[in-house]
């Protein structure tokens, strides 16, 4: 007897609801046949001008302040030589994948102490990378790590690559990643979407829908490129990651 009386008023309300958008509906006027349908956008989902600049100087003075001392951050403040730069960035982002903070520190710099660069990592065996890897887990992140390196070396002369686009190439490097090195190691204005990032970004602006889905990915990725800060991109998207 519950169950039906609760039926029944959910119908009643839905009923209720879809009399009231009809007549909303029919009290509007008719667009003309050959107008196109005007596109709708409520604005909640996007940042205006004045968010974006309020978000950008907040954040970065957040960060400014608050941001963990990080050996492979240093290396992208202070490393002169291009090439040294990405490939640092690179290999930092590699094994943060699933790993964190605090385990990647020492593998990092013992990595780099060993191969400072592409050079000196494709010249590696396979069998002394998975050494080096060695309880960092998924040993496939070191091995692409290699290939990378013996792709810069062997195809692009030594250069590692400096655009998002470019990055890509890269065995085993994703938008994310391909993202975070073009930025943090170059300046290159765009933004990067991690599992932080998609928290942030969703909350807010207020959207509800799964985080895993792939038009909110979508969403989220065209939101990260609007709101980066143009003078500061790798650190305002470490500023996302961080908060």
């Amino acid at each position: 007897i519950l169950l039906d009386s609760l039926l029944q008023e959910s119908y009643l309300f839905l009923k209720t609801i879809k009399t009231r958008i009809l007549r909303r509906g029919m009290g509007q006027k008719k667009k003309k046949e050959n107008e196109a349908p005007a596109e709708v956008d409520c604005g909640r989902h996007n940042f205006s001008e004045k968010e974006r600049d309020v978000l950008r100087t907040d954040l970065l003075r957040w960060y400014d302040g608050n941001a963990r001392s990080l050996p492979w951050r240093t290396i992208a403040r202070t490393e002169t030589d291009l090439d040294k730069r990405g490939y640092s960035v690179l290999v930092s982002e590699i094994m943060l994948q699933q790993t964190q903070v605090a385990t990647v520190i020492d593998y990092f710099n013992r990595w780099i102490e060993k191969w400072p660069s592409t050079v000196e990592l494709s010249g590696a065996s396979l069998e002394e990378i998975n050494q080096a890897w060695s309880g960092l887990g998924y040993y496939s992140r070191g091995r692409r790590l290699w290939e990378g390196a013996r792709h810069v070396e062997s195809e692009l002369s030594g250069r590692m690559p400096r655009t998002r686009e470019d990055l890509l190439k890269l065995s085993g490097v994703g938008k994310y990643t391909a993202s975070a090195v073009a930025s943090i190691a170059y300046g290159q204005k765009v933004g990067v979407v991690d599992g932080n990032v998609l928290r942030v970004l969703s909350r807010l602006r207020g959207i509800a829908a799964e985080i895993d889905n792939s038009k909110v990915v979508e969403h989220m990725w065209t939101l990260a490129d609007t709101i980066i800060d143009p003078d500061r991109p790798g650190d305002f998207n470490q500023s996302m990651m961080e908060l």
